[in-house]
């Protein structure tokens, strides 16, 4: 099957839609940036683009978010006239890569006598919770109980598999899998600080291959942090990417 960023899931609502826009909002979680923006379908004129900007921004202050994110046609480039306009107004620019693979590609893993990777189950969702609370509060104590939240929310749905694994007894990393008929999505892969460069991140990876072997795997990584050379090196397929740009008011 043909794998497209249309595969990956969005944690997230169509609120309205025109010729030009998709316009998705989260009231769940309304500190995600990545579930609160606006996708063009096309690239917009300057003019469309400034008027959108206004109407993302007033939508966003009635209900009480500081931010501004857009996503662009898949596989192209900003044009020029748009970028410097987003820089002049201090716009993060940045872009996403989709990967996927076949289970059967991943490398051989050995396995490790330190490294458990467990199903998240009423038995170790407390631990799993801890650690990605752990993990969320840098980004502030709303988004992260936000987010436990959402954890739970995922926790209780039938699409979902999340993982929790120990580093000797530890809780040392997470994913979210997001299946659906063709795909296993892994999302959200974390490892603790203090865990990592210990192959975790990679038993965690095998374990969804193991799982999941009769679908294809797929992951989105943002394509300016080094996680994506790894993919890689893991015989991963690179398939496309999307611009994004966000904003954040003071």
């Amino acid at each position: 099957m043909q794998i497209t960023f249309e595969n990956i899931h969005k944690h997230t609502h169509l609120m309205t839609e025109n010729d030009l826009y998709q316009h998705y909002h989260f009231p769940e979680m309304l500190s995600r940036y990545d579930s609160n923006y606006i996708e063009f379908k096309t690239f917009p004129t300057l003019d469309q683009l400034k008027e959108t900007e206004r109407f993302l921004r007033n939508f966003h202050r009635k209900n009480g978010q500081k931010h501004v994110k857009f996503k662009y046609p898949v596989n192209e480039k900003i044009p020029v006239k748009l970028v410097n306009y987003l820089n002049r107004e201090n716009y993060d620019i940045g872009f996403l890569e989709l990967y996927a693979i076949e289970p059967k590609q991943f490398p051989e893993v050995k396995d490790h006598p330190d490294i458990e990777v467990q199903i998240v189950t009423n038995h170790n969702l407390k631990a799993f919770l801890a650690l990605q609370y752990q993990q969320d509060i840098v980004f502030g104590s709303n988004f992260a109980n936000q987010k436990v939240e959402l954890n739970k929310w995922i926790f209780e749905s039938p699409n979902f598999m999340q993982l929790l694994a120990l580093y000797k007894g530890t809780p040392a990393g997470t994913v979210d899998v997001i299946i659906s008929e063709d795909t296993a999505e892994i999302d959200n892969l974390g490892v603790d600080e203090a865990f990592q460069k210990k192959g975790i991140g990679t038993r965690i990876q095998k374990f969804v291959m193991d799982t999941f072997h009769d679908k294809t795997v797929i992951l989105v990584a943002d394509g300016q942090d080094t996680p994506k050379e790894m993919y890689k090196r893991q015989n991963y397929q690179y398939l496309g990417y999307q611009y994004y740009t966000q904003k954040v008011e003071d």
